[in-house]
């Protein structure tokens, strides 16, 4: 886990906070704490949880031992760090029906922590996210790695970035760029208050004039 603090939290005055997720269940999942002031972002925390690696026989027995162990690490970030929302890509439609059920499974523990706590959860499909991020949907693990560092302003000595917790930190990149962009949809489609005024005008004409 790594920990970035250059700015203080109350340095900010209008912050969003997101915890992003790239689910796994065979490999590590990826999680990252993205936080925004409205212009800039930076990452509180980043990791992956990995799995242990069982002998094949135990690979189905440790199922639920691995989905406990990636849904107590999800609660203790969510205790810790309080985000306005999660951010999960969604399963891959190409893979094969045995993986994406095996991440749904992991997704499902996600959605469960995030449920217990009322934080509302987001997906991104793969596709979303690189291109929120990197501009291109089929950007591979290296240029997103960079397009993360850029936008989240990491030094070069900052270590420990693998591609898993790169991913989650692209996710909850992507929400924050999404919620951005819907925001400004919203405020530009607005009706002023001189609009509706002149619909409020407007109609009370229509009635004087149907009453003469």
């Amino acid at each position: 886990m790594k920990l970035l603090s250059e700015r203080r939290l109350s340095d900010y005055t209008s912050c969003m906070r997101v915890l992003g997720i790239d689910p796994a269940l065979a490999g590590a999942t990826g999680y990252g704490i993205v936080e925004s002031d409205g212009r800039n972002c930076r990452s509180l925390e980043f990791g992956a949880v990995k799995a242990r690696r069982p002998r094949a026989a135990k690979a189905t027995a440790d199922i639920p031992a691995r989905l406990r162990e990636i849904h107590s690490a999800i609660a203790r970030l969510l205790e810790q760090h309080a985000p306005d929302a999660v951010a999960v890509e969604s399963v891959f439609t190409a893979l094969n029906m045995r993986t994406a059920l095996k991440l749904a499974e992991v997704r499902g523990v996600v959605l469960l922590a995030a449920a217990e706590r009322g934080i509302p959860v987001h997906s991104y499909s793969p596709r979303e996210v690189k291109a929120a991020v990197a501009g291109y949907g089929n950007a591979d693990k290296q240029q997103m790695q960079q397009m993360v560092r850029a936008m989240l302003g990491m030094r070069p000595e900052v270590v420990g970035l693998g591609s898993d917790a790169a991913d989650a930190l692209a996710v909850a990149l992507c929400h924050i760029y999404s919620s951005k962009a819907q925001a400004r949809i919203a405020a530009a489609t607005a009706p002023t208050p001189a609009s509706r005024n002149g619909a409020g005008n407007g109609r009370r004409a229509a009635r004087i004039q149907s009453s003469r």
